[in-house]
């Protein structure tokens, strides 16, 4: 097992080796007793105490070899519980000056040798050392100290030892009875630590865990532990070697290791390999086993080799290279197999000898403002990374809910100022369902805004612009009733393509080339007035240029002119918000109430529906965009016509903590054409509670009595009948020993946009510590409608400050090639951990279960 970089630095043998003035004493005479404490300076005549310190404190460190660092476990869900932070020593000034204490220091001039007997303590900046007797010989030069031997250096670290003899260069010794308690709460202990030649430790019946001792019986064996007839450290290659290792849980022997090697805790990265895995695999894989090989090519690059063996395909090469320069970093990685059995995956995208795939991404930064990255993948075909499990597919946790559909490739230039911000990319999806001709390629969409950072007529003076270009080859028809779903008249296959209209089909995506670049600067100023009224009037101008060259392709003509398009954009703005907030005190607390009111004058929205709308496709009103100027998520669509937005705002804030914030309103068309009523190719703003001359009612109320507890209620309620068309309530609750989430949902029909029938459904989520040690937690989306539950996970472990047994049970959805519906697909995934040893991760699945 070797360090692979990116962990915390290891360590190893904490040697203290001052500089600066070191400290003798001398006294004239035959035999000199020294009592109480003496503070020395060095004047360079007499016995080296100097010597002794160090030695001692070189011996003691032999302990500082396991000072291994911690390694994360590989489940999200189930981590080792935090240790108790330990109190640091206080910080010693480092002015080189030795403190010892000790009941009575003698010098022996005749036999040449010096003792500090009872209680010694020795001092030297922020090291500790602590012993009954220690004496040096300076004709030998040898160091002995006994009894109750403890050193604390400035990490933290204690070492014990019983008896401790070694020369004062460092280079052969020994200690008996040697026990190491680190400061992340790892522990050693041997029976003896003997040193030779400098480079070579040699420890007997080692002992290692990172499990603290049991409180009501510290002598009880912990709950695992690591043992070794002989552990010998070459400090020169900085390597440990371990001789006739067994790996213990309480005390039972439950796994032997005749031999085995890894780095030195002072070893970042290292050449080796790395801990092996199990690849369960699926019917058209067979099961496999990975061994990977860490290559540390130098202190700036590194490269893993991850070769997977599997039982029916042969084997899968996997290779990683990483590079970190002076302005950023950058990685490749590469996957290929050829498959033994290419028959396994007839009729599939998988039917073939060769499969690969490269993936990349890097990102420098040119300043302390700017940065340039990409990401790139590169597949022989869709399905290579889902049929094996790789990269986005690797963690079933990932997908719950939300399985990637694409992988991204793009370049990018970002560039973030004081009060700007420039992004500049250029991006082509790799469809995993193997549609790639419906999805677009982006070259290149640019975003740049700016407030200036002074007044202009007194008030705030802002501008943004936004230029895309894009093309698609196939258009993307989605069906809106059950007709056209059941069939498949919407498909670009279907036998009638006359069939593909409105009524029957959106037009997801146009095919063709699409061009657009769009300018738009906005002021406004708030002013309050002597009743505490507040005034905000506001203006804008957008211009937007647009060029659309649409392919006439079957049924396409029936949303949008073929042909090429061009088109100027104009929309003049102006406004004015009012604000009247009433403030009430009370003894428990304080509420306000503010009525808010908004017109808008603009004209109508030009070309409206006419040309393609590729980024304004969501619509959803709620509270959060009651008083946006324009409701459209992008740019390809604008809102036009004069408009009035009013509501009204309540909170409350109590004085014993928790708040109350409530928000009510309704939107008015005033005059001209409702752009939220004009249907374009994929009935942006239908049905949305805003197509009408009087919006739908909307409400929200949040409330947060403390940090336990969240509460939050969003609502569209029909003008006239007051029904429910939109309902979302989400509770949360975070306790000591359990925490938990639901979100419900209730959506209105939307026929204009596909969804014939209501939607209902419950998500949910939330752990429970059951006992000291056992977790259990789960997730699970519930649709109402159809009285099931489709999407879920379960999961339990054990989990304690040095171990973890976990296991979790996974739905998530996966998609195959054309246009079958995703299939429901089952993982398995246990996980086992030895905080600073190892962690090993399994996952096994199956599709297609219903």
């Amino acid at each position: 097992m070797v360090a692979r970089g990116g962990g915390r630095p290891h360590r190893l043998f904490g040697l203290v080796v001052p500089g600066g003035r070191l400290v003798t004493a001398v006294h004239r005479g035959p035999v000199s007793r020294l009592t109480r404490r003496t503070v020395m300076r060095a004047n360079g005549r007499g016995l080296s105490v100097r010597r002794l310190l160090l030695a001692v404190i070189a011996a003691v460190s032999l302990g500082g070899l396991i000072d291994i660092a911690t390694v994360a476990p590989a489940s999200a869900q189930f981590t080792y519980n935090p240790l108790p932070p330990r109190p640091k020593p206080p910080k010693a000034a480092n002015d080189n000056q030795m403190l010892v204490q000790a009941t009575e220091v003698d010098y022996d001039y005749n036999n040449s040798r010096v003792s500090a007997v009872g209680n010694v303590q020795l001092f030297y900046n922020g090291t500790s050392v602590e012993a009954d007797k220690v004496i040096y010989d300076q004709k030998t030069k040898r160091l002995h100290a006994e009894g109750n031997i403890r050193m604390t250096d400035a990490d933290g670290k204690i070492t014990y030892a019983e008896i401790m003899d070694l020369s004062d260069d460092y280079r052969d010794g020994f200690v008996d009875s040697l026990r190491v308690d680190t400061a992340d709460q790892t522990r050693m202990a041997a029976t003896r630590a003997d040193r030779s030649s400098g480079n070579y430790t040699v420890f007997d019946n080692g002992v290692y865990t990172a499990c603290a001792p049991c409180k009501d019986d510290p002598k009880k064996p912990p709950l695992w532990q690591v043992k070794g007839a002989r552990i010998i450290h070459d400090q020169q290659e900085k390597m440990l070697y371990f001789e006739t290792a067994q790996l213990e849980f309480f005390g039972v022997p439950i796994a032997y290791m005749p031999y085995f090697s890894t780095p030195d805790p002072t070893v970042k990265r290292k050449s080796g390999f790395l801990m092996p895995g199990y690849f369960p695999g699926t019917t058209n894989t067979g099961f496999g086993a990975e061994v990977p090989y860490y290559w540390a090519i130098a202190p700036d690059m590194d490269a893993t080799f991850t070769p997977r063996f599997m039982s029916r395909q042969g084997a899968l090469l996997q290779g990683e290279f990483r590079q970190r320069l002076i302005d950023g970093a950058y990685q490749i990685r590469a996957y290929g197999i050829y498959q033994l059995d290419p028959g396994a995956f007839a009729g599939q995208p998988g039917d073939r000898q060769f499969r690969g795939a490269i993936d990349t991404k890097g990102q420098f930064a040119l300043n302390d403002k700017w940065v340039w990255g990409w990401d790139g993948v590169l597949m022989s075909d869709y399905y290579f990374f889902s049929d094996y499990r790789l990269a986005a597919y690797r963690d079933p946790l990932g997908s719950f809910l939300n399985l990637p559909t694409d992988a991204i490739s793009q370049l990018y230039l970002t560039g973030v100022g004081n009060r700007s911000f420039f992004d500049a990319r250029t991006m082509y999806w790799l469809s995993f369902s193997g549609n790639q001709n419906q999805v677009p390629i982006v070259y290149p969409v640019i975003d740049y805004s700016n407030v200036l950072n002074y007044p202009v007529f007194g008030g705030e003076f802002s501008y943004k612009t936004n230029f895309v270009n894009l093309s698609r080859d196939t258009a993307v028809f989605d069906p809106i009733t059950t007709l056209a779903n059941t069939n498949s008249l919407c498909t670009t296959a279907s036998a009638d393509p006359l069939a593909r209209t409105p009524s029957q089909c959106l037009l997801r995506g146009f095919p063709g080339t699409y061009t657009r670049l769009t300018a738009e600067a906005q002021w406004r100023k708030s002013f309050t007035d002597p009743l505490g009224q507040i005034w905000t009037p506001f203006a804008s101008l957008r211009a937007d240029a647009i060029n659309s060259s649409v392919s006439n392709q079957p049924g396409v003509s029936n949303y949008l002119p073929v042909g090429d398009t061009q088109a100027i954009r104009l929309m003049p703005t102006v406004g004015l918000e009012y604000r009247y907030p009433f403030i009430n005190v009370q003894p428990w607390g304080s509420t306000t109430i503010e009525p808010i009111a908004q017109i808008i004058i603009r004209p109508n929205e030009t070309y409206a529906g006419k040309l393609p709308n590729e980024d304004a496709q969501s619509m959803v009103f709620d509270t959060s965009n009651l008083f946006s100027v324009d409701k459209f998520s992008g740019y390809d669509r604008v809102e036009g016509g004069g408009r009035a937005n009013v509501g009204v705002q309540a909170t409350t804030q109590f004085d014993r903590g928790g708040a109350v914030k409530t928000l009510f309103g309704q939107s008015y068309q005033l005059f001209g054409m409702n752009s939220y009523a004009v249907q374009d190719s994929i009935n942006t703003g239908v049905d949305s509670g805003l197509d009408k001359p009087r919006s739908d009612y909307v409400a929200s109320i949040a409330y947060s009595p403390n940090r336990t507890y969240t509460f939050s209620v969003r609502s569209r309620m029909d003008e006239q009948t007051w029904n429910v068309q939109r309902f979302e309530a989400e509770g949360r609750a975070n306790f000591d020993r359990w925490s938990i989430s639901v979100m419900y949902g209730n959506y209105a029909a939307q026929p204009e946009l596909g969804y014939l029938t209501r939607r209902e459904g419950i998500l949910t989520s939330g752990s429970l510590k059951v006992a000291t040690n056992w977790v259990v937690s789960g997730s699970a989306r519930w649709d109402l409608e159809a009285n099931k539950i489709n999407q879920y996970v379960l999961g339990a472990g054990y989990v304690d400050d040095c171990f973890v047994l976990a296991a979790n049970y996974v739905t998530s959805y996966s998609y195959s090639a054309g246009t079958t519906p995703p299939v429901l697909s089952h993982a398995y995934m246990f996980t086992f951990g030895l905080r600073t040893l190892a962690t090993s991760s399994t996952t096994s699945s199956t599709g297609g279960l219903q």
